[in-house]
């Protein structure tokens, strides 16, 4: 219900490329967001979640976020964590042409999962280092054989410890899909923070997700050294240059 009614709100207050006056979202808005461009890897992309979604092995999930709306249970069937977990088709495109668009070089995702937006910021950028962190063990094998690649490094653990080893690398973009809690969901974005330069992006999944994550999106929105922010409801992009005015956008996809 309380998503229901957040996207509610979203549809009233939210606009297009023609309700935005800054070049730099702009250009983003209508060059990416809104590209319309049948990339190849779109193609791969669908294949690999398709694999997924036909794959009825069962893995052990052991979950260190904020749990699941959907599961009830540890053991879980690969071919519904990717229908009801994982990335959409639409999002996974999405993150592609971000990786396309912003050709970031070093990328952290916290949150591997079944490796469906891994795979998608891969093929945006094949030159890209990726490092992506999942908790759980069994999954984290079990991406790690699917995957595959050389230019993706998956580290097992609790986030609060392997966020540790990482948080002295400038990454260029980061993406958040790991802990649905608003503390961990801030300590996550104080820690990376020292790291961030001008040009990162990080990009925040399920914003709305509950209430707290919600109230967490207006404090990441706030703090002094984020410049721009752009809402599209199920994602919350951060920008820190320096050049912007602060601004807040709320973009319909």
């Amino acid at each position: 219900m309380h998503q229901i009614k957040q996207y509610i709100k979203f549809l009233f207050r939210s606009t297009n490329q023609h309700g935005v006056h800054s070049p730099f979202v702009y250009n983003l808005v209508t060059q990416c967001f809104y590209n319309k461009t049948k990339y190849t890897d779109y193609k791969t992309i669908l294949n690999y979640r398709k694999a997924l979604l036909k794959n009825s092995n069962i893995l052990n999930v052991t979950d260190f976020g904020a749990g699941s709306h959907t599961f009830k249970t540890s053991e879980r069937k690969i071919s519904e964590m990717a229908k009801y977990a994982g990335s959409t088709l639409k999002r996974a495109k999405l993150l592609y042409r971000i990786c396309k668009y912003f050709k970031p070089d070093n990328i952290l995702e916290i949150g591997t999962s079944l490796g469906i937006s891994t795979h998608a910021m891969s093929l945006g950028n094949s030159k890209a280092k990726i490092t992506s962190l999942e908790g759980c063990p069994n999954i984290s094998q079990f991406t790690s054989n699917l995957l595959n690649n050389n230019n993706v490094n998956i580290v097992t653990g609790n986030f609060s410890e392997t966020l540790k080893t990482q948080d002295n690398k400038p990454f260029d973009l980061v993406f958040f899909d790991g802990n649905h809690q608003k503390e961990a969901t801030l300590n996550y974005f104080k820690t990376l923070l020292e790291t961030a330069h001008n040009n990162s992006i990080f990009i925040f999944d399920d914003i709305y997700w509950s209430k707290d994550m919600a109230k967490a999106w207006e404090i990441i929105k706030q703090h002094p050294k984020v410049t721009v922010t752009i809402d599209t409801f199920f994602w919350g992009f951060v920008f820190f240059r320096k050049e912007q005015v602060k601004q807040h956008f709320t973009i319909r996809l």
